[in-house]
């Protein structure tokens, strides 16, 4: 007895084509597919890449030193940020580099030493520091070398 609503021809059209084998024509469509997805995680990628290019320009170094690493040791790291960053810029620049999301930023403006050579006198050039503060359980690998 032959199918006589639309709904009961789609489904055993279904049916057929679960039966058969895939033409070169729907294998070919899946593939443009499966390509499109692919493109779409590429592009989700370099957004993200172009996160840390941003990153990277607001955070200038990790300073280890000796109150660093004291600070270390209750889950607080100190980097040398750029002079425009602001606690915001900061936050999100550790969280894409490190992928660790901090509980709160300090920062610190540090003017530049009056120094003397002989007769001339000059001045360093000011940084910007801040103190960046993990939650527990987490930690960030800023000693990495050779």
């Amino acid at each position: 007895m032959p199918a006589t609503t639309p709904k009961k021809i789609k489904a055993e059209a279904r049916l057929d084509k679960a039966k058969r084998e895939p033409t070169i024509a729907e294998i070919k469509e899946e593939a443009a597919k499966k390509e499109k997805s692919e493109v779409k995680k590429v592009i989700k990628a370099s957004a993200n890449k172009e996160d840390t290019k941003d990153a990277y320009r607001v955070l200038v170094k990790p300073l280890v030193s000796e109150k660093g690493t004291y600070l270390a040791a209750q889950n607080k790291y100190l980097f040398e940020v750029a002079a425009y960053a602001n606690k915001i810029e900061i936050k999100k620049a550790i969280k894409a580099v490190y992928g660790v999301e901090p509980l709160k930023v300090n920062i610190i403006n540090l003017q530049g030493k009056k120094v003397r050579t002989g007769r001339l006198t000059g001045q360093t050039k000011g940084k910007k520091k801040a103190i960046v503060t993990l939650p527990k359980g987490q930690t960030i690998e800023v000693y990495e070398g050779v």
